[in-house]
């Protein structure tokens, strides 16, 4: 890494690697106010094309002028050429500014970044983060035009969850390096969120006086809308993790008490649909009780109505709920029921590996002396 810039992780062998290739016009697209005019445009990418990454790109492409080019980047070439096909028309020869639904897809996150304007990412953990950043970060980038500082507009919406320690330390390395600005921005809402373009993001912006940056936050504010319906700005950087992480630890929880709720007003002989809509109405409604009720029937668009496939998967869970712990380790503070939540998600991942967490109702099921007690006729 070059002298200057304080990253304190190693750009070990990049874990997001895609395979495509970059076409399209390499010219650097001026900054454009959204509520500007169609004369002018921008360049965005987007860096992790899975679960939630892929419908959040999609929302993104559908809703930014159509003479604004996206550029993506993900390891598994297949699924970058998938949604170049489903999304919009493919970039080459595509380069006249007006051109609908330009899509690129870039060899590397380093030529994404030193092409766009706006880049959002969405990994699986600190370690896919840092060392995609790493990578973009060395050696350090350009701006992003001759009158434009790269401190000021070139723009990192990192909507990955990740430990909010390692998301400061790549805050730093951006700002210190002038290559621009990094917020985190998690969100919450799960798969069905991010097709439906309903999620709630959680952003940290960087500071010098303890509350935040409010130009920055305005300015990101109506990116995020673009893929979701709700932004709440919680502070300074890492302050968007800190909240994503006490959310998620609740999910992680409740998910396990509907589980056991419904497995055990099934077990007394009540019928799901009943009991759910008993429980959605009353004081114990949750969102795993009534978005993602583990019990087919319930939860329209529900992982369990396609047998819990495509979800948020029981390993993002569990290592969710892991990061949760550590941070509380390292501010002292007590989570009682953190350890016994993750031996049951260690458990449940032997079983049904890649499935949707709310699977631990089935697992919860098995181990009932009761059998499959899901539907009438038990």
């Amino acid at each position: 890494m070059r002298a200057g810039v304080p990253i304190r992780f190693s750009p070990s062998r990049l874990c997001i690697i895609g395979n495509g290739g970059l076409t399209g016009s390499t010219t650097p697209a001026a900054r454009r106010d959204f509520s500007a005019t169609a004369s002018t445009w921008t360049t965005w990418g987007f860096i992790g094309l899975g679960r939630m990454g892929y419908p959040m790109a999609r929302n993104l492409r559908a809703k930014i002028p159509e003479s604004d080019n996206l550029i993506i980047h993900d390891q598994n070439r297949e699924l970058s050429q998938k949604f170049k096909e489903e999304v919009g028309i493919a970039a080459a020869g595509a380069g006249a500014k007006g051109k609908a639904n330009a899509i690129e897809v870039s060899d590397s996150p380093r030529e994404l970044a030193e092409k766009s304007e706006i880049i959002i990412s969405v990994l699986p953990g600190p370690p896919h983060v840092k060392s995609v950043f790493g990578h973009i970060l060395n050696p350090r980038l350009s701006p992003i035009s001759e009158t434009i500082s790269a401190e000021t507009d070139r723009l990192f919406i990192d909507c990955s969850t990740i430990d909010p320690t390692s998301s400061t330390e790549i805050a730093n390395a951006v700002h210190s390096s002038s290559s621009g600005r990094f917020v985190d921005a998690p969100m919450s809402g799960g798969v069905v969120g991010a097709r439906a373009s309903t999620l709630t993001f959680m952003l940290g912006c960087p500071t010098h006086n303890g509350n935040g940056d409010g130009k920055l936050a305005a300015r990101v504010t109506p990116i995020l809308q673009l893929m979701g319906s709700k932004v709440v700005h919680m502070g300074t950087s890492g302050m968007g993790l800190a909240g994503k992480l006490a959310n998620n630890y609740l999910l992680a929880i409740s998910n396990i008490a509907t589980a056991e709720a419904m497995n055990l007003g099934l077990g007394l002989g009540l019928d799901p649909v009943q009991l759910a809509d008993l429980i959605n109405g009353s004081s114990g409604q949750c969102w795993s009780s009534k978005i993602n009720n583990p019990i087919k029937g319930i939860s329209p668009g529900a992982p369990a109505e396609r047998d819990f496939e495509g979800g948020f998967s029981v390993g993002l869970m569990k290592k969710d709920l892991g990061l949760a712990m550590k941070a509380a380790r390292e501010h002292g503070v007590e989570l009682e029921l953190a350890r016994r939540a993750e031996d049951v998600y260690e458990d449940v991942e032997e079983e049904e590996r890649g499935k949707d967490f709310s699977v631990v109702y089935r697992w919860l099921e098995g181990r009932s002396t009761g059998g499959s007690r899901s539907r009438k006729g038990w």
